[in-house]
């Protein structure tokens, strides 16, 4: 047996258009949308953005995606103005054992680590 896939069910907060505009903005796709359920896709990235607001649950909640350069990455989000339109934080890159990294908090307080 193979295993295929693995697509995380992640919290939109308290605004659920405006968590799906700003995954759209950082370059995924939607692939499909059921109402309170969308699935996101970017290159081999996919997720599930679920039309939930559990504060607590978002900002234990915290996720690693491999991307070739994060100072790339943290530039457009920075050049863009991301942080100032959906008020989400976004970290200077920091060296960790496992890679350079870039933190970005989303709407709903969900922590993405993006690891080169």
């Amino acid at each position: 047996m193979k295993f295929l896939s693995l697509e995380p069910f992640i919290p939109s907060g308290s605004n659920f258009e405006a968590s799906k505009e700003l995954f759209q903005e950082l370059g995924f796709t939607i692939r499909w949308d059921a109402g309170d359920y969308v699935g996101f896709e970017r290159d081999s990235c996919k997720f599930i953005l679920q039309k939930y607001d559990n504060k607590e649950f978002a900002e234990n909640l915290m996720l690693s995606v491999r991307v070739d350069n994060v100072e790339e990455l943290r530039k457009d989000i920075i050049e863009r103005q991301l942080p100032e339109k959906f008020g989400i934080r976004v970290s200077k890159p920091i060296q960790q054992p496992y890679g350079k990294e870039v933190n970005v908090i989303d709407i709903a307080g969900v922590c993405w680590h993006f690891v080169e």
